[in-house]
């Protein structure tokens, strides 16, 4: 185990690797599932390059395998098991039925869903507990209160030791926490959606993370994609994406000349600077980038690294707040 990036602290005592890995697209959202062998050989490297975070989710799959994901993540990560921290999430299911890309989500997070859902996350992940367990999606028919209890029962039990809450708006939060501390809210965040940022001061009040999912706007931020880009329509999200299509593409254009202008300064990748832009605004933010490259694993772990002053973060704020900008992927639609 390589311990080379640096720590954070999520809550009051959880510690994760700065950059965490965002495990979805190696069987969801982003191409074709991966191979499973090559699947677990990637997780197994990025554990040796120093990620010690690792984030899953029971739906992560295939409407042939649905819970696929969790199984990779927990097969590859058995040999190194006490050395790192692993996030997953209950309370939604797709709906595979709709024949809608990106899939329809039905939220659920009653009291025996979430019992059935612990269970067979545990046995996929085959480990006793598991480190953060974060609410998908918020049910709007079960209350904060409810979910948070069953949290402090599954957490009495050893059963999970931390708990978190997926696109939490303040008001969910503060109830939730008010029952069954929380340790951290896994929101979309990213330089092209930052709706997220009024709630950064009750983070710092309740001392609750930000893992950030989506860091680098589905990948838009790395600079590496032009216009023409094609995806396949059946397994990849990055078709119905609106920052993809070739007129975003042209209206982003200041943006990504603003973060390659950085990069060449810093020494670092536009995708980097994306990553040390979020990392350097809070102790408490961390990323989690997904991807199949270990090139990129790599290059997204060196963002750790890169060190923008708070006078060069308030700066880039600026620079975003006036600048011209495509519509950004915001979720997929949610069947209430």
């Amino acid at each position: 185990m390589n311990e080379r990036m640096v720590a954070r602290i999520l809550g009051k005592n959880l510690s994760v690797s700065a950059v965490g890995l965002g495990c979805m697209g190696f069987s969801h959202a982003y191409g074709a599932p991966m191979e499973e062998k090559e699947a677990v050989r990637l997780l197994r490297q990025a554990a040796e390059m120093g990620y010690t975070f690792f984030d899953t989710a029971e739906v992560y799959g295939t409407p042939d395998d649905p819970h696929m994901n969790e199984r990779l993540v927990g097969e590859a990560l058995a040999p190194v098991r006490d050395k790192v921290v692993i996030a997953t999430k209950f309370g939604l299911r797709f709906d595979f039925e709709s024949g809608k890309i990106p899939l329809p989500l039905i939220p659920d997070s009653r009291p025996e869903s979430i019992r059935q859902s612990v269970e067979g996350s545990l046995k996929r992940l085959g480990t006793d507990h598991i480190d953060l367990y974060f609410q998908h999606r918020i049910d709007p028919h079960i209350p904060p209160e409810e979910v948070a209890g069953v949290m402090a029962d599954l957490i009495l039990e050893g059963k999970i030791t931390h708990w978190g809450i997926s696109e939490a708006n303040e008001d969910y939060l503060r109830r939730a926490h008010a029952v069954c501390p929380v340790t951290a809210v896994q929101n979309r965040y990213s330089m092209m959606a930052r709706h997220y940022e009024p709630l950064f001061p009750v983070l710092e009040e309740l001392k609750v993370g930000l893992v950030a999912f989506s860091p680098m706007a589905n990948g838009f931020l790395t600079g590496k994609y032009g216009k023409g880009e094609h995806f396949d329509r059946r397994y990849d999200y990055r078709a119905a994406m609106p920052q993809f299509a070739d007129e975003a593409v042209e209206r982003n254009q200041k943006l990504l000349e603003l973060l390659h202008h950085l990069a060449a300064q810093k020494n670092a990748t536009p995708a980097q600077i994306s990553l040390a832009w979020m990392l350097c605004k809070k102790p408490w933010i961390v990323p989690i980038p997904g991807t199949r490259k270990p090139d990129r694993m790599a290059e997204n772990a060196g963002a750790a690294d890169v060190m923008l002053s708070p006078q060069e973060v308030e700066v880039l704020d600026e620079a975003l707040n006036h600048m011209q900008m495509s519509e950004v992927f915001g979720g997929s639609p949610l069947n209430k």
